[in-house]
């Protein structure tokens, strides 16, 4: 039996794998919980088959065996798993790693597309994913039909404005941040910060303030808030010039993947036009970039099957 665990700053998702079988699974509010363990407390109470081996993405950067997460105060360690489980295969993978892991192994069925394209077999592929954070994943090909995983944090890179507009938005933040990577704007938390940009630059104080994103992208989706609306379709802009910038610089002839709880929810802005129109306005490279397929990983649950084939030896 493997166990196989999606460990975020917003939620923990928990599954039991027979081989690629998933048997059951559960999801949790992560700020809930002091920590991993008490969450696994309650998942494994009553399992009666073994578990034999164990692979957790995790979100944030991992040093010798350990993680602590970006966005929750929380330490993740192999060797308390190791102990706690009572067995020695146990593995931390970045999160967006796990997502990773799991795109040769989904379903079409699994995926929207936004731009067929013409896919690459054996092509590398990347994985960018805006929810909580910002994550970025690669998966290199090998002879054997398998693929090197590559973790990254490269949702911790600079903002690099491509407009007037998104250079007033860097500026508007750096007095919030001092310094604005792109996940600032590009995550659930980022699309709350440009809904306030736009609020500053319209100047009408009784707009609604909101706490969560969710509200933001229904209003912009619905066509009944101008400021959500102008907030959604630079989120999209920037999303789309960001996957561009990544099939540029792993030539991602496999595939530009998007994952995260917050693509699926604006697949519509994504086939209408500004995602496309910033993902190929690379210059001398449009006609490249037109023929590398662009999809959204529609299961939320995808990082589970890619911890269960990393822990069964299918990804390296």
């Amino acid at each position: 039996m493997i166990l196989a665990g999606d460990i975020g700053g917003t939620k923990v998702n928990l599954a039991l794998f027979d081989e690629a079988t998933r048997i059951t699974e559960k999801r949790y509010e992560s700020q809930n919980f002091s920590g991993i363990e008490k969450i696994l407390d309650d998942f494994l109470k009553g399992n009666e088959s073994k578990v034999e081996k164990a692979c957790f993405g995790v979100a944030g950067p991992i040093s010798n065996g350990e993680c602590r997460l970006t966005n929750l105060s929380w330490q993740v360690e192999v060797e308390r798993l190791k102990k706690y489980l009572g067995i020695d295969a146990v593995w931390l993978i970045n999160d967006l790693a796990a997502t990773a892991c799991s795109i040769p192994f989904l379903s079409p069925e699994d995926f929207t597309v936004i731009q067929a394209g013409a896919p690459v077999s054996e092509g590398r592929i990347s994985v960018v994913s805006a929810g909580t954070g910002l994550g970025q994943a690669f998966l290199i090909p090998e002879r054997n039909g398998k693929y090197i995983v590559m973790d990254s944090e490269g949702g911790h890179c600079d903002f690099s404005p491509r407009s007037s507009v998104e250079a007033e938005l860097l500026f508007f933040l750096q007095k919030k941040y001092s310094r604005v990577s792109i996940e600032r704007v590009l995550s659930g938390p980022g699309l709350l910060d440009v809904y306030e940009f736009f609020k500053s630059v319209v100047g009408e104080e009784e707009v609604e303030l909101f706490d969560s994103p969710v509200p933001v992208v229904e209003r912009a989706i619905a066509k009944t808030s101008p400021i959500c609306e102008k907030t959604l379709e630079l989120f999209v802009s920037l999303y789309g010039a960001l996957a561009g910038n990544l099939a540029l610089q792993y030539l991602s002839v496999g595939g530009i993947y998007l994952g995260g709880g917050i693509a699926p929810k604006v697949v519509p802005l994504l086939k209408e036009g500004s995602f496309m129109e910033a993902f190929l306005a690379k210059g001398r490279f449009e006609n490249v970039l037109s023929q590398i397929p662009v999809k959204v990983v529609m299961d939320e649950t995808a990082p589970l099957l890619g911890a269960a084939q990393y822990a069964m030896g299918n990804i390296y």
